[in-house]
């Protein structure tokens, strides 16, 4: 079947773009792009051979279906042959019932969507996996001359494209925050051979700068205002609902930064519907750390649009965004799902981690925030107990390792450890450690 995807504007102006230019805005009113396929073409399968192919290639789990976009590559990207795909096996991630927690606050079915088993350690090498192959394709063909691939990133975006791109050979640079990531994910890019820049800034100004440089045609962009990073990170959606055979959750909730990965996942439940797949989309609930929160202020306050802040220092870093690029896109996913905003502060983050953590969860803080919404949520009765969440678990929780310490010795500024677990220090004598060990069950 001939399938095909373009790029198109996000508010509507009419022409299309093929997907492997170095467009990031419409060239009429400025706005995002959307990658757009052709429905028809893809309508000629029916819904039921559609969920008969994705089943049998994650069966058969050879290159290039061991990893869970190119499972879907006719949804994602139709024109990417085998020999342009640039993968590491990312995606197919577990999707866990997380039952003690749920418990503890109250629902009887919540799951979490464990994608930070991916290579890198987040959910941002599903949408990095897309967009290197479609770069490299591009080059590949001599439709594309790149100087180098970049990002500004908090982190996990920095790891992911410093591994596809070192995987594919195209050159990378980053630009990060001085003292503002973890030191798991500052030495990914370092590790990976990229060209890490740490700029004296946060992360709204690193990506003013990694702006500028696109605009003046020194570097491909690879931060998510670029629409091909969506179509990878959507694929989670199709897992999801494909691990729930085929019925989507009530709800599905996600940490939200840039607001990039709301609106992804949006698109992909969207897509779904509109060839069959699923009868109903899921609502759902982008989470904000309280102290970089612009989404919830609009949101709170009925605004139609998001006014950019100072984000302040937050134990989530990768969603410490003031200004986020896909703004529009996360207002227009929430309007289309009957969606919610929440927030979560610092504490509440600290706590909720170290409780998950008790139920074998070792959840990364923007895990957390996530938590913190859904227990919120539960709180007011706006989810309900039966209600299915799906909690999406953007990254692994090794990679915040230091904070966990932290919280555990008592010494996260600002912030009480109620559920603290310190080690107990005891002589090597058999009967202090037998008693120690019978104090557990007192």
């Amino acid at each position: 079947m001939n399938f095909s995807a373009t790029l198109r504007c996000f508010a509507g102006c009419p022409g299309d773009l093929p997907l492997d230019v170095a467009v990031y805005r419409c060239p009429r009113c400025g706005s995002l792009l959307d990658v757009t396929h052709d429905l028809d073409a893809l309508r000629a399968r029916s819904a039921s051979a559609w969920k008969a192919l994705f089943r049998e290639r994650r069966a058969d789990g050879r290159f290039p279906y061991d990893s869970g976009v190119w499972t879907y590559r006719e949804l994602v990207a139709p024109g990417i042959p085998d020999a342009a795909i640039v993968s590491m096996g990312e995606g197919h991630s577990p999707l866990v019932l997380a039952r003690r927690h749920g418990e503890a606050v109250g629902l009887d079915d919540l799951w979490i969507k464990q994608c930070g088993t991916s290579p890198t350690g987040s959910f941002k090498d599903l949408g990095m996996t897309m967009l290197v192959s479609t770069v490299f394709h591009a080059v590949r063909e001599q439709r594309l001359t790149v100087r180098a691939v970049a990002c500004a990133s908090t982190g996990d975006t920095s790891a992911a494209l410093a591994a596809y791109g070192a995987a594919s050979g195209l050159p990378v640079v980053v630009l990060l925050p001085r003292g503002k990531i973890s030191t798991a994910q500052l030495v990914q890019p370092i590790a990976a051979g990229a060209r890490v820049l740490s700029l004296d800034t946060d992360f709204d100004g690193c990506m003013a700068i990694v702006q500028a440089l696109a605009e003046r045609g020194l570097v491909y962009l690879a931060n998510s205002m670029n629409a091909l990073r969506l179509e990878g990170q959507k694929t989670v959606a199709f897992e999801m609902t494909e691990q729930l055979g085929w019925s989507p959750p009530a709800w599905v909730v996600v940490p939200s930064g840039n607001l990039g990965n709301a609106y992804a996942l949006y698109r992909g439940f969207e897509l779904m519907k509109a060839l069959g797949l699923i009868d109903r989309l899921p609502r759902i609930v982008a989470a904000q750390a309280e102290n970089a929160n612009p989404l919830y202020r609009a949101w709170s306050a009925g605004d139609a649009q998001v006014q950019p802040l100072r984000a302040a220092p937050t134990l989530a870093s990768a969603i410490q965004i003031g200004n986020p690029v896909s703004a529009p896109r996360a207002m227009r996913a929430l309007a289309a799902t009957n969606g919610v905003v929440e927030q979560a502060s610092e504490q509440e983050i600290a706590d909720v981690a170290a409780r998950a953590d008790r139920t074998g969860l070792y959840v990364c803080p923007h895990t957390a925030v996530a938590l913190v919404a859904v227990e919120k949520l539960r709180a007011r009765n706006v989810i309900e107990r039966r209600d299915r969440v799906v909690v999406v678990s953007t990254a692994s929780g090794l990679k915040f390792t230091d904070a966990k310490v932290r919280y555990h010795d008592g010494t996260l500024p600002g912030i009480a450890s109620p559920s603290r677990n310190p080690p107990v220090e005891l002589p090597a004598d058999e009967t202090a450690v037998a008693a120690a060990v019978q104090a557990l069950s007192r």
